[in-house]
């Protein structure tokens, strides 16, 4: 973060929100030129802060209407390599984290439907290196913030 000044972060934040937005639009909002924007950009872009620009989706709209945090238990000794390989291969599978405590493994999935979900939970303790699975149903999404530190 020492690296990033206001602007830097002003400039990520509305990009994070609206990855279309012009570099004109951008400088609109944190007072700066386009050219300007551009050159901050570019900037960010080289030293790998921005990776890509995307588009946020509304899973709903998709017919992802069950959404659930499922905690993988690991047999022995599991390399993180071996977790990745496993669960890149689930399009349901949106996010994986390796994590300290019991558990081993969390993944995020998204599923069509309760026994879609039930589907994929299947498969993932089916998986060899699995012992055992704990699954959490998302209710409501309360908070969801673009991957961009908040100012104050």
């Amino acid at each position: 973060m020492a690296h990033l000044d206001d602007l830097d972060l002003a400039i990520l934040r509305v990009l994070a929100n609206d990855a279309r937005a012009t570099f004109a639009q951008v400088g609109d909002q944190v007072s700066l030129s386009a050219p300007a924007v551009k050159r901050r950009v570019d900037r960010l872009r080289e030293r790998g802060v921005i990776r890509g620009f995307t588009v946020r989706l509304d899973p709903t709209a998709l017919g992802w209407h069950t959404e659930a945090f499922v905690e993988i238990y690991c047999q022995g000794s599991t390399s993180p390599a071996t977790m990745r390989g496993a669960v890149e291969q689930y399009p349901e599978v949106v996010a994986a984290s390796t994590v300290t405590g019991d558990v081993d493994l969390v993944v995020q999935v998204r599923a069509r439907d309760m026994r879609h979900l039930e589907q994929v939970v299947e498969r993932l303790a089916a998986e060899p290196f699995v012992s055992r699975t704990r699954s959490t149903v998302v209710l409501s999404a309360l908070v969801r913030r673009p991957d961009v530190p908040q100012g104050p």
